[in-house]
């Protein structure tokens, strides 16, 4: 899904303007956009003139940090070491279910894009 680096972005609207899902708008001088309505057609991508419309691919390492630093604020309600390793073990259990899901629906992508005309 994309994303806008603010610190790229020069408030152009280029991207408003090629965006046919009206998801992208100007707020207080730079791009954003609205997840609930984007399409991920990537015409953002194409259009920006700064390349300040990114790929979350790039995320990836912000977004493990932000899940390490929930996990660790959660592990701070437990005392005990026992629920402490119960509880990882239930948070790598939910990351596993995650992965399954994920590798399941791309399977089933695959499939839709195999029987696509």
């Amino acid at each position: 899904m994309p994303w806008v680096d603010k610190e790229r972005c020069i408030g152009c609207a280029i991207c408003v303007q090629q965006c046919p899902a009206d998801a992208i708008s100007l707020r207080d001088g730079k791009a954003e956009i609205d997840m609930e309505k984007c399409i991920r057609c990537g015409k953002c991508h194409e259009g920006c003139p700064q390349d300040a419309v990114r790929h979350d691919s790039e995320r990836i390492p912000q977004r493990v940090e932000e899940n390490l630093k929930e996990l660790r604020d959660i592990m701070n309600n437990f005392r005990a070491l026992n629920e402490k390793r119960a509880f990882i073990e239930r948070i790598k259990r939910h990351y596993l279910m995650e992965k399954k899901v994920a590798e399941k629906t791309l399977a089933e992508i695959e499939n839709i894009k195999d029987n696509t005309d």
